[in-house]
């Protein structure tokens, strides 16, 4: 029987003003090759309230779609009573990743990410400014 593995890693990901949105799938395959697991577990989770990840078809009208469904579920020019304690006009940022989420869980299979054909893994930018978004990511399982 194959011993259990556990591997860990930090990304960095360069986003602009949000919703900015951007493909990690070769990113997180990237860690899976270095971990030497093939078999098991991806989990991923963005580093700060005001980010989340999850997957999509990663082609410009799915984007465009995602980020006004984005803005729609909290538009910047609503009222959030988290403006009347930071003035910092991001609101709208918090409460939008909240509702996407900040981590992701996918199955780790011959050595890459399982996903669909036009499913692809991406990390969002939901605040009022450009980020450098941190993701921390561990996989979990046996190698080959």
């Amino acid at each position: 029987m194959a011993d259990l593995r556990q591997h860990a890693a930090s990304l960095t990901v360069a986003l602009g003003t949000g919703p900015d949105i951007r493909d990690i799938t070769d990113e997180l395959n990237g860690v899976i090759r270095e971990s030497g697991i093939r078999e098991g577990t991806l989990a991923a989770c963005v580093v700060g309230s005001t980010g989340s990840l999850t997957t999509i078809e990663y082609e410009p009208g799915v984007v465009a779609d995602l980020k006004a469904a984005i803005e729609r579920l909290a538009p910047p020019d609503a009222y959030y009573a988290h403006e009347e304690a930071w003035h910092d006009g991001n609101g709208h940022s918090h409460v939008q990743a909240a509702l996407l989420g900040p981590s992701i869980h996918l199955a780790v299979r011959d050595g890459r990410l399982r996903l669909g054909t036009w499913q692809q893994v991406v990390v969002i930018n939901h605040d009022n400014r450009a980020r450098q978004r941190p993701i921390e990511v561990t996989v979990t399982g046996v190698g080959g």
